[in-house]
């Protein structure tokens, strides 16, 4: 009957108050709000007012809140590598096929995750075989040097190989120590996405490792091999695809390799191609579940229904 549903309703809003109060009480929920919501007066200009002494009142200053750095409604700042493909996979359904609206957003949203790096070794160990670290350089997104420092490696060095490395005995006069460097270097690195060329060697050097899913390797890349008109299987040097893709001659002289101009073209080329490379790695990734705590789609007052009740506290309540 409409009475005993109005009955069992009205038992049913009891508890839910009765629990309601036992949160409060143990600072778990705010006297007049909600689980998962702010009170009204955050995010908002608060008025008060200042009695004179005629009894007339004045305005205080209102509190403004310090701006906020609005990322994204779908992308946090601190988004794993996998959620920002799959960003770059919705952008580009998004934008209707316009690459320019994408990298917008691409490049607004995350350039502070991004970092290129290019390190030149000289010859250790037994006849020089044995590489080892004695510059490393890293750049930003924008292609501005963060980092750039001669090494001294742990072995004494048996070739400078300054035809390619561009190394010469007066560099290392400054040189700091290998397990400094590595230090300072692994600190930037750390939870970026790294750009590189053959980026394998690199990070052999740095006696490191980098996770996969947060490498960006050139010399791999199919989408750059096909844009330059060149086999996907073939080796490719950093050389060869700046010539093709960037228009721009990198590696000459007799001086050996600058290690910021490597690692300055390494980012131009995947800049290229960005949109592009992080929407097939976006199709790669499996599908991940929405979390039901971050989904917007999600009622947080169905946990004060029965069956998320925890066993204490419904005693408690009751």
């Amino acid at each position: 009957s409409p009475q005993g549903r109005s009955k069992k309703k009205s038992r049913k809003h009891q508890r839910f108050m009765a629990r309601r109060a036992v949160l409060e009480q143990k600072g778990l929920l705010s006297p007049h709000g909600h689980l998962g919501s702010q009170s009204p007066e955050v995010g908002l200009e608060t008025h008060t007012t200042l009695t004179k002494a005629n009894g007339t009142t004045a305005p205080r200053c209102d509190k403004v809140p310090k701006p906020k750095r609005i990322v994204s409604s779908s992308l946090s700042p601190s988004a794993s590598p996998d959620s920002i493909a799959r960003h770059h996979s919705v952008l580009l359904s998004q934008g209707n096929g316009s690459s320019k609206k994408v990298w917008t957003s691409s490049h607004v949203l995350r350039p502070g995750k991004y970092v290129a790096i290019d390190c030149e070794m000289v010859g250790t160990g037994p006849q020089g075989k044995l590489s080892e670290l004695a510059r490393c350089s890293v750049v930003n997104y924008e292609g501005d040097v963060v980092y750039d420092k001669y090494v001294l490696p742990e072995l004494p060095i048996v070739d400078y190989r300054t035809r390619w490395s561009g190394i010469t005995k007066q560099h290392m006069k400054n040189a700091i120590p290998f397990k400094a460097a590595q230090a300072e270097i692994l600190k930037i690195l750390k939870d970026k996405i790294v750009v590189g060329h053959a980026i394998h060697n690199d990070f052999q050097a740095l006696k490191y490792f980098h996770p996969k899913d947060r490498t960006r390797d050139t010399s791999q890349s199919p989408v750059l091999k096909k844009r330059a008109g060149l086999p996907v299987r073939v080796n490719v040097s950093l050389k060869n695809l700046a010539r093709h893709l960037l228009h721009k001659k990198i590696q000459v002289g007799c001086k050996g390799h600058s290690s910021v101009e490597d690692a300055q073209t390494a980012m131009e080329l995947y800049r290229l191609v960005e949109v592009q490379w992080e929407k097939e790695l976006a199709h790669s990734l499996p599908p991940r579940p929405p979390s039901p705590i971050t989904d917007p789609a999600a009622d947080s007052s169905q946990y004060l229904d029965d069956q998320y009740w925890p066993t204490d506290l419904m005693a408690s309540s009751l």
